[in-house]
């Protein structure tokens, strides 16, 4: 139900810090993430999430609308992206239209049957939030590695938070189950990461930023139909303004959703006439698990296995696209790195390397993809498995991640890209973003090489770009 803005919203799914930090990871996401999820927001949005303690409220209390009053200015910079919406001159012009655009969507509210009273209640004193022009298109200069991020969402304290979350709540648990076959540990787990159990949702208000970005920026129209859903959520009386606080793209609540997500998956858990997914832990659990059941949750199959990858093997393999059944990758050498045997040999799994051939190797199943519907980051999914595993009585990983690779700079990543152009090995235009395209280009760059084309971008290969 998540998903990120950079990705900005999921798709129509969640944005927290656990997102955008998915989505600045090696497995960056695309549009979807940022059409359906901005989810967290990234690097400025992480707060706590490092340290693990509660951040301080990013925004002073809401003024008439709630608005946010004090809120760190916007630079009045261009946005780093370079789409012309996001230069400086077309936000401070469409800023200075905001009532108007705001006032402008109400023959849209009423088609979605919202009154006009409502209309007018909830939109008055609205006023712009430019700092989300800052947010929605920064650039970290670094990036996390895959084993930073593992460690700083699957924590020790977390975990026993969500050992007492899950005994706090099990007639819930038991009955959502029960109900829709989704696993209880792996909700309990996007609670964990999405806000640390509710501690982390972001105080932003909702309706001030969809608002905002339906009307400034370069994702206007994907916004206004989030607003317009908010618009909806309250006018129902699902939820009130003050509960509809959370990140810089709009996902709010324990487990982030979208106001469109909302709309789609929200439920009614213990029949009171209300969807309240922020303080009714009932509808909160029955909601995130209907997000997993619609989105395809196979019950009582896993998310994937942590295997051993043989010396020698072809990493071309190792791709989304290339799924094949677990009985097929055995034959291929792949073992559990638990050496214990796989339940179901018939079951059909693609291979991740999120480290290349230097780390541990994973075979990911269906209910893989379906975390990945959720926030479509490879990372995050990961996060939620490996934690949903650690909540249910597991061990951690058994191999171990090249720790010795430090991360690379986005001006070394920007060099890897116009570097691989320059040898004809990759179309795109340089970024700093190392998405598919860019694994792709890496990985027959490699193998032009002889080395194994694993689509890891260390800097050992970086020099060999360079010809050193």
């Amino acid at each position: 139900m998540m998903q990120s803005v950079a990705g900005v919203a999921k798709r129509g799914g969640s944005v927290a810090g656990a997102t955008m930090l998915a989505a600045a990871l090696l497995f960056p996401v695309s549009a979807q993430a940022q059409g359906q999820q901005g989810q967290n927001g990234l690097s400025n949005l992480f707060g706590g999430i490092f340290s693990g303690s509660n951040p301080a409220p990013s925004q002073a209390p809401p003024g008439p609308g709630g608005a946010q009053t004090g809120v760190q200015p916007w630079s009045g910079e261009d946005g780093a992206s370079g789409h012309p919406l996001m230069t400086a001159a077309a936000i401070r012009e469409a800023a200075s239209n905001f009532d108007n655009c705001v006032a402008g969507m109400w023959p849209d509210a009423a088609r979605r049957n919202i009154t006009r009273e409502n209309f007018q209640r909830f939109t008055a004193g609205l006023s712009p939030d430019l700092r989300i022009m800052d947010l929605m298109d920064s650039q970290p200069e670094f990036t996390k590695s895959i084993w930073d991020y593992l460690d700083i969402l699957v924590n020790d304290n977390r975990l026993a938070k969500g050992k007492e979350v899950l005994a706090k709540y099990k007639a819930q648990f038991d009955a959502t189950e029960k109900a829709t076959g989704v696993d209880r540990y792996i909700i309990a787990a996007i609670w964990g990461i999405e806000s640390n159990y509710s501690t982390q949702m972001g105080d932003r208000s909702v309706l001030q930023s969809t608002a905002t970005l339906a009307c400034v920026g370069r994702r206007q129209a994907y916004f206004k139909d989030e607003f317009l859903s908010a618009l909806e959520i309250l006018n129902r009386g699902d939820l009130r303004p003050e509960q509809m606080r959370g990140s810089w793209a709009g996902a709010f609540g324990p487990t982030q959703f979208m106001p469109t997500a909302f709309k789609r998956f929200a439920v009614d858990g213990d029949g009171d006439g209300r969807r309240d997914v922020v303080d009714n832990p009932t509808d909160l659990i029955a909601s995130t698990a209907n997000n997993l059941k619609k989105d395809g949750w196979q019950s009582g199959q896993t998310w994937g296995y942590e295997v051993a990858v043989p010396q020698g093997f072809n990493y071309m393999l190792a791709d989304r696209a290339k799924a094949m059944t677990i009985a097929q990758w055995e034959k291929l050498g792949l073992k559990r790195a638990t050496n214990q045997p796989f339940p179901h040999p018939a079951e059909k799994a693609y291979l991740l390397a999120p480290a290349g051939a230097q780390g541990p190797g994973f075979l990911m199943l269906q209910n893989f993809r379906v975390i990945m519907k959720y926030n479509p980051a490879e990372a995050y999914a990961m996060a939620i498995g490996h934690f949903a595993d650690r909540l249910r009585g597991g061990q951690p990983f058994v191999q171990p991640w090249p720790r010795q690779e430090r991360e690379l700079s986005r001006g070394e990543r920007l060099e890897f890209q116009q570097l691989l152009v320059q040898r004809g090995f990759y179309k795109g235009t340089p970024d700093g973003q190392f998405g598919g395209q860019t694994r792709e280009a890496l990985r027959s760059f490699q193998a032009s090489i002889g080395v194994p084309a694993d689509g890891f971008a260390s800097s050992d290969v970086l020099e060999r770009l360079r010809g050193r």
